[in-house]
């Protein structure tokens, strides 16, 4: 009975659902405590570079090893266990945080959590592109994306209402155990309930046979943008040590700029469906807005910012899952999720050491880089999407 009233009318977007619900979970226990994962590594006495290498480093595993796990998902077909694994991983180290006696044990947690977000992610984004030629590949990605986002959302919100109840960053960590217990028991009743997610698959839902010229375009596009992106661990850094938001305020500041990204996120996501990747040029100038308003801004200003931050990563969750969703090779869906996100990876990683160490020395270059990175992915994007239809028309 419950089985049948949770597929419903449509079993695709049941799936679809049910495993937003396991994301909107588990983002309320990784974002609950990345929103205080900077000043939590100020405090224990890490120092602002160190913080933004630390937020790289866990960025670039969280991406790069996609690639392995990709891989081994294609190559085995164990798409289930693999999820289990990075979602165990993904989730356990948030409150492990809790017990950090040192700035080096927290970095390494910090690290751990996206190591397991890797693992997990390209089988994910596999099983949800089964469902993309019944729904619409934008729509997919932006209902996953939008309650990502809310629980993006809440966990900041949660964690600031434990310290605005007097309670210690620890606490905050500790906290999150239940969200991500939760996120778990999710998880297993979508293992039960959707056992052979390729079988929500109508039509031909990956479009090619072969890595194209337009994976390539959007691969080098999303490098150059992920550089351009900072984490939000250095932006807290920034907006506790300029006095501009207290460390209470720090992750209800996040939940703010995370409610644009669901915004965002449904716009953009529909807007793909309707007129294509060009989408795209839309979204990443918007984002590349945010550097100076954040970090020259007073704090009216440098919350806009964070509007337009939360843009950004919509654009990440939302439009890139899209557009490599439109040009899959068949066969080797997780290969390709994983490959492409290895790159993107790279870009963060040397877009991350690089804003933390001008963010030391100079904050008009770290703006003028993190312009210019986004820019210069705008200009890789525009010839991708020319590349696509080119691509599409000899297939």
């Amino acid at each position: 009975m419950t089985r049948r009233l949770i597929l419903g009318a449509s079993p695709a977007f049941a799936f679809v659902l049910t495993m937003g619900i396991v994301n909107l979970f588990a983002d309320v226990t990784y974002e609950g405590g990345a929103s205080i994962n900077g000043p939590f590594l100020g405090m224990l006495g890490a120092s602002a570079a160190m913080i933004s290498i630390v937020a790289g480093a866990g960025e670039f595993c969280g991406y790069a090893l996609r690639l392995a796990s990709g891989y081994l998902a294609d190559t085995t077909g164990r798409y289930w266990p693999i999820t289990f694994v990075g979602y165990g991983v993904n989730l356990v180290v948030v409150p492990a945080l809790a017990l950090a006696g040192n700035w080096r044990v927290a970095a390494a947690l910090v690290v751990a959590e996206r190591v397991g977000r890797a693992i997990r992610k390209p089988t994910v984004e596999a099983m949800l592109s089964y469902t993309t030629g019944t729904l619409g590949t934008g729509w997919v990605y932006a209902v996953n994306t939008a309650l990502d986002e809310t629980g993006a959302t809440l966990g900041p919100l949660l964690v600031a209402l434990v310290l605005a109840m007097h309670g210690s960053y620890r606490t905050g960590y500790a906290v999150l155990l239940v969200p991500a217990a939760l996120a778990l028991a999710a998880l297993t009743a979508a293992r039960i309930i959707f056992p052979l997610p390729a079988r929500l698959e109508v039509g031909r839902t990956a479009p090619a046979m072969r890595f194209t010229r337009a994976y390539w375009l959007y691969m080098l596009a999303g490098t150059f943008f992920a550089a351009g992106l900072m984490s939000f661990e250095l932006i807290s850094y920034h907006l506790a040590r300029a006095g501009l938001v207290t460390g209470a305020a720090i992750p209800v500041v996040l939940a703010i700029a995370t409610v644009g990204g669901i915004v965002a996120s449904l716009v953009f996501g529909r807007l793909h469906d309707r007129i294509g990747p060009q989408v795209v040029l839309i979204a990443v100038p918007l984002s590349a807005l945010f550097p100076p308003l954040v970090f020259l801004g007073s704090f009216p200003v440098a919350l806009l910012g964070m509007g337009l931050w939360g843009v950004g990563y919509a654009t990440q969750d939302t439009l890139l899952k899209a557009l490599i969703a439109g040009v899959l090779p068949e066969g080797r869906r997780n290969f390709a999720f994983g490959l492409f996100y290895a790159g993107y990876g790279s870009g963060w990683l040397l877009g991350s050491i690089a804003t933390g160490l001008l963010y030391e020395r100079s904050r008009p270059a770290l703006i003028a880089f993190s312009v210019a990175a986004q820019l210069v992915a705008l200009a890789v994007f525009f010839v991708a999407t020319h590349a696509a239809r080119a691509d599409a028309a000899t297939t």
